[in-house]
Parts: C-alpha cells; sequence; structure tokens
C-alpha cells in the first residue's frame, strides 16, 4: 500500500479518520486478531468515495461494525477496514418507524424505540451487533428476526449508487440475506413497528437481558452463538452431549454455561479459536453424522 494511496485517503476522511496497523483485538468481540494495515471510520458521505478509492487502486476492503460475529485471523488483514460503528449512526423518527444508520448499535435503536413506545424491537435489545451487520445476517434472538421489523433497506450498491431495498429484495433467510451475495453495503435501515406501552416495552426488555444473563457466558469475551443451528437440532445441544462441554484449546473453550458459544477465557489466539471448532466439528459429525457450519465469519489471515 504506497503513500499516495494513504495521502488520498487522508483528503477523504481526515487524518484523524485512519489508523494504520490498527490491532483488530480492539474491534471485535473475541478480543482477539492481528493487525489491520488501515482502519478507517468514514461517517456516510464519503463512505462511497472511500470504496471507489480502493476499488481504483485495487485495494482490498472490508466492511465492519461492531465486530461481534467476527473472528480475525492473527496474521491480520491486508487492506482497507472500514468500521462503520460510530460513523455511520444517524438515528431519527418517523411516526411509527426508526430510521438507523447501518453503524448504529441494535441496543441503541432498541432503547429508542422503547422511550418512544414503540413495541417489536425487544427481542433485539441485547444483540450486541450493529443495525448494518443485523441486517446482512438477519439477526434474531427469542421468536424475532430483523425480518419481522424491518420495512426497507438503503444500501450503496456494487457500482457506488445507493438503492433502496423493501425487506422482500432483501431475500432474507436465516442467518442470511442478498447484501454479500450482491456486494451491497448497508448504509442505513428502516424499522416499521407498533405503538405500545413504554413500561410494558421495558419489561420484556428486562425480562430477556435476565434471560440471556442466565443462560449465556456473557461474562467472556465471545462472537455470540459459534455455529449456526442444523436443521432439526441445537448446535449447542448436540456439542453437549458430544461430552465437549467445557474443551479448551489454549485460551479459547467451549462454555460450561451454553455449549453453542465459545469463549475467549484469557489470552485465546485466533488459531486455538479455530482449532476448537474444528475439533468440536469433527467431534459432532463422527458421533452423530451432523454437519456444524460456522455463523461466525471469519477475515483476514490464519
Amino acid at each position: 500500500m504506497n503513500g499516495q494511496f494513504l495521502e488520498q485517503l487522508e483528503q477523504i476522511v481526515g487524518r484523524d479518520g485512519i489508523r494504520l496497523e490498527e490491532p483488530m483485538s480492539r474491534h471485535t468481540t473475541f478480543r482477539v486478531g492481528g493487525a489491520a494495515d488501515v482502519l478507517v471510520t468514514p461517517d456516510r458521505s464519503v463512505l462511497s468515495q472511500v470504496v471507489a478509492l480502493c476499488k481504483k487502486e485495487r485495494v482490498p476492503y472490508y466492511i465492519i461494525g461492531n465486530g461481534s460475529n467476527l473472528l480475525v485471523g492473527d496474521g491480520g488483514i491486508r487492506g482497507v477496514v472500514i468500521e462503520t460503528k460510530g460513523a455511520v449512526n444517524e438515528l431519527r423518527t418517523e411516526g411509527e418507524r426508526i430510521v438507523a444508520g447501518a453503524g448504529t448499535l441494535l441496543s441503541q435503536a432498541a432503547s429508542r424505540a422503547a422511550s418512544l413506545g414503540l413495541a417489536g424491537m425487544e427481542f433485539a435489545a441485547g444483540i450486541p451487533g450493529t443495525v448494518g451487520g443485523a441486517v446482512v445476517m438477519n439477526a434474531g434472538a427469542y421468536g424475532g428476526e430483523m425480518k419481522d421489523i424491518l420495512e426497507s433497506v438503503t444500501v450503496l450498491d456494487a457500482e457506488g449508487h445507493e438503492k433502496v431495498l423493501s425487506v422482500d429484495e432483501l431475500e432474507l433467510g436465516y442467518r442470511s440475506s442478498c447484501i454479500l451475495k450482491n456486494g451491497y453495503i448497508v448504509l442505513e435501515a428502516v424499522f416499521h413497528l407498533a405503538a405500545g406501552d413504554e413500561t410494558e416495552i421495558r419489561a420484556r426488555m428486562q425480562e430477556l437481558a435476565a434471560k440471556r444473563m442466565s443462560k449465556q457466558p456473557l461474562e467472556y469475551p465471545s462472537a455470540g452463538s459459534t455455529f449456526k443451528r442444523p436443521e432439526g437440532y441445537f448446535a449447542g445441544k448436540l456439542i453437549m452431549d458430544a461430552g465437549l462441554r467445557g474443551y479448551r484449546v489454549g485460551g479459547a473453550q467451549v462454555a460450561e454455561k451454553h455449549c453453542g458459544f465459545v469463549i475467549n477465557r484469557g489470552g485465546a489466539t485466533a488459531a486455538d479459536i479455530v482449532k476448537l471448532m474444528e475439533d468440536v466439528k469433527c467431534e459432532v459429525e463422527r458421533q452423530f453424522h451432523v454437519t456444524l457450519e460456522p455463523e461466525v465469519k471469519m477475515l483476514g489471515e490464519f
């Protein structure tokens, strides 16, 4: 990556918006990962310019939000990481609609909805990701999913143009959408909610938060559910039944509280986590003939 590219990047996002050799352990909830060559935090008005520059100079680029569903390799990331959290985070209300920038934390959007007496986002209050990441993955919990409350999403398409997609056009499925397949970047989402009572909404959010606290290992760094739910099964139960509760590789461990979570017990490397995941996958397949697929996304050099 040459100096001319960095100079052009600085002209777009400003010197304060660029970090060189940035440890990705600071930007993932797993708290592991080597350094990215460059990390930038552009606001929405210049994001398309950053992407266009990377394409023009043939520099690889990657979009991240809160890093809550991400495992970055120990070798780091070659190219530019574009972080939307804290930058593309406008949040406004239009009647019974919440309009949220891609970098807005879901918890913030849900809290805003509750304060306005708008129901429907309670399930999302404890999901640690951003709006953009949640849309891409059709995130869900406790019986709710993004597709249940989304009305439309504004994206940057592969040609650098903004376009608005309806919820039907997003092709939302289990932890999937058309966004990655089509090379889109989420800019903004519109959630259509329903009038409700703030006290009841807050009570439901507290109830779900208590469930999370009692059942999930929230005291340790992790990326949430590590494996997708296999059809007809639950990943956590398969792992538990395989006798892998508490199984460790280095600083990585299958959580004792919930076997569907791989946690960083302290000092884990990405290599530890990958090895543990592979061991778990092989043992579950050997015992139950079920193939686990990772829900966590892997990025960088392993």
